[in-house]
């Protein structure tokens, strides 16, 4: 399995200029190879090849001194990247969804990274980071890495240095105790769990939002291509990249505590993208960040041994989890009164408790509603008191 490490790196002024010159004629190459596979196409109704255009890149290596000072792997992977681009953009033609998206040019400031394919062009030193052609850069290696590395990325965030190594990982799997879990993701309320435990939600981009507003009219006031506004709009980069590592900070820990203490997790398999074309909800989905929540939750589980299922998410609001009738709800309804059986309970609990029954993997065999010797509801209860993981009484929600 690849994993990724990200790594923050502290580059000196003569090391941030040289890095910047690399990505420049990194954008460069990358516009001219995509220049080159237009007209190629428009001549001979064909594509060109990323093996033809790495011969010519060796010519023009001859041509143009410049490309000498970039090591020859970081140059050939651009191509890669070239290709790569250009097949994603066939697949989604084949697809047909939405507009396909011809591939464009790299504008300047719009190509951020480039890689070193495979060692030695780079080496992790006890020095630092010794990249060919650059030199050594200080790095912060703030967690062990293993040695066999794949490849090393280096990235511009903003003011910010990052090396990123892919490496090829063979995971000891954890014993993980056999605790099904089923889990209702929200907007009032991060998420609740079938046993009544919930998860807050933090709303990071809503408690920044006047921060937000007010950099964002220091940007627009300012002249368009002068340093002002390019130093207003770093700054409004950075308040959003600070919501951005708040939020991915709070999905990680979340997730890992759901993993260590619940196996296998079931979830509901979401169309977010759908989701957030209302635009009442829109803000508020994207805040919460489900889709990076699910997918650490399933990298996660992938790497400790567990398992994620994803369920249907029909009717989970609507249908009683005690005795399996419909209670329709408007979304301003945030409890679950069914008055069949008269069970009272939060919605989102409620929910959860039918992802829960939902599973393929989690709860089998006498799982059906109306069951005479323990439903659903009762089960929920039981692992509840067991696990102590929520109050004796189920939370009711407001919000």
């Amino acid at each position: 399995m690849l994993k990724t490490y990200k790594y923050r790196l502290y580059p000196t002024k003569k090391q941030i200029a040289k890095i910047e010159e690399t990505l420049e004629v990194c954008r460069l190459v990358y516009n001219s190879a995509l220049s080159d596979r237009r007209e190629y196409y428009k001549e001979t109704g064909k594509s060109l090849s990323r093996t033809a255009q790495q011969e010519n890149l060796k010519n023009y290596k001859k041509e143009r001194a410049f490309l000498q000072e970039i090591h020859s792997q970081v140059l050939q992977n651009i191509l890669f990247r070239v290709e790569r681009t250009f097949d994603n953009f066939f697949r989604r033609v084949k697809e047909k969804k939405g507009k396909p998206g011809y591939p464009r040019f790299k504008g300047k400031d719009r190509y951020d990274s480039f890689t070193y394919p495979q060692q030695p062009g780079f080496q992790i030193t006890p020095h630092g980071l010794k990249l060919s052609k650059i030199g050594t850069i200080k790095i912060k290696l703030h967690r062990s890495i293993p040695i066999t590395i794949k490849t090393c990325t280096i990235k511009r965030e903003i003011d910010r240095w990052y090396a990123t190594f892919v490496v090829d990982c063979a995971f000891v799997t954890q014993p993980v105790p056999e605790n099904a879990i089923g889990i209702d993701v929200g907007i009032n309320s991060f998420a609740v769990l079938s046993n009544g435990k919930v998860i807050e939600n933090p709303k990071y981009l809503q408690k920044s939002e006047r921060q937000l507003i007010k950099k964002q009219r220091r940007v627009s006031r300012k002249k368009n291509g002068s340093a002002n506004r390019r130093k207003a709009r770093i700054s409004l980069a950075k308040q959003h990249r600070k919501i951005r590592n708040q939020r991915s900070d709070f999905h990680h820990k979340e997730s890992r505590k759901i993993l260590n203490n619940y196996n296998p997790v079931i979830v509901e398999d979401l169309n977010i993208k759908g989701m957030v074309k209302n635009h009442h909800l829109a803000k508020s989905i994207s805040d919460a960040g489900w889709g990076q929540f699910l997918r650490y939750l399933t990298c996660k589980a992938e790497e400790a041994g567990s398992q994620v299922e994803k369920v249907a998410p029909h009717y989970t609001s609507i249908n009683c989890s005690n005795c399996g009738n419909q209670v329709p709800k408007t979304l301003s309804d945030r409890i679950h009164e069914c008055p069949f059986c008269n069970i009272v309970l939060d919605r989102d609990h409620n929910a959860a408790i039918n992802i829960l029954s939902k599973s393929t993997v989690g709860i089998t065999g006498n799982n059906a509603w109306g069951d005479s010797t323990t439903t659903l509801l009762m089960r929920a209860l039981q692992a509840e008191s067991l696990n102590q993981e929520a109050p004796s009484e189920f939370p009711v929600q407001e919000g």
